[in-house]
């Protein structure tokens, strides 16, 4: 699904904090080239039909015609992310060595460990650009091509290629039919869907998604939870742990609690500091 990002007129990109329990995009790509770096905790990307296992210092370039969405974040996952768009990516990769960065896919993998230092310094300079942002549009935007430049050069001198898996189609099918609506089926329905048994299709799923198909689904439905309550201003928790699928309270309050590492109370909590 081609996603259009929104991003405010005159600024050449945005940068953004991610933790695990956040809201976390549907399978999607978009038009800007986007730069991750995860600097605690693990998670793992789908892309397109392969999948790539990312842990701290892990840093990782996802292409315009690159369909992927984040899955399986542990509890203490802590993510930098930042998008350029084509044309300040254009003003900025300049030299032979950069010109992957203007294609739409390039061949080749694209998400490397770097170095403990490089990290910490990327890290810090994704928060200063995140602060830019409301106060200052032209020092964000000269940061946004200092960062892609000094991002693109701790990639190349880095030669800790994080390693890909192809995911079973069987496998993929499911997890993006799970992404699109929690509630697709039961286990015996989607795999009647694919063609297997339903013990093949499970052990499959663990093998190549590295979680349960339970666990994927409620994420899944976690996520919806987290796009239905907002900031808890237009409806309750309760109403929408149900209308993201959960059977209970005490089952999302379970889920919440095994996925974020706090309790759902901590929601009120963020709303009230968003009102302050």
């Amino acid at each position: 699904m081609l996603e259009d990002l929104r991003l405010r007129e005159g600024l050449d990109g945005w940068v953004v904090r991610h933790t695990a329990g956040a809201l976390r995009p549907r399978s999607h790509r978009h038009l800007e080239l986007e730069l991750n770096l995860v600097v605690a905790g693990t998670a793992s990307y789908l892309l397109d039909d392969r999948r790539y296992d990312l842990s701290a210092g892990t840093l990782t370039w996802l292409f315009p015609d690159q369909e992927h969405v984040l899955v399986d974040e542990s509890a203490d996952h802590v993510l930098w992310w930042a998008v350029f768009r084509p044309a300040a990516v254009a003003r900025t990769a300049t030299s032979p060595h950069a010109r992957p960065l203007l294609e739409r896919d390039p061949v080749g993998r694209y998400s490397r460990r770097i170095h403990p230092q490089r990290v910490q310094r990327l890290a810090a300079l994704f928060g200063e650009l995140r602060d830019a942002e409301t106060l200052d549009g032209g020092l964000l935007n000269a940061g946004l091509a200092y960062l892609l430049a000094l991002a693109w050069r701790a990639f190349l001198e880095s030669t800790d290629v994080v390693a890909d898996r192809e995911v079973h189609p069987a496998v993929d099918t499911v997890a993006r039919l799970l992404q699109a609506d929690p509630d697709a089926g039961d286990l015996a329905a989607l795999a009647r869907r694919v063609g297997l048994s339903p013990s093949h299709l499970s052990r499959l799923f663990v093998a190549h998604m590295g979680l349960s198909m339970t666990r994927f689904r409620n994420q899944q439905r976690l996520d919806r939870f987290m796009r239905l309550y907002g900031q808890g201003r237009s409806t309750t928790a309760l109403a929408a742990a149900h209308q993201a699928g959960f059977g209970s309270y005490a089952q999302f309050h379970r889920v919440f609690r095994k996925e974020t590492g706090r309790r759902p109370s901590a929601l009120r909590t963020s709303a009230t500091d968003d009102l302050t």
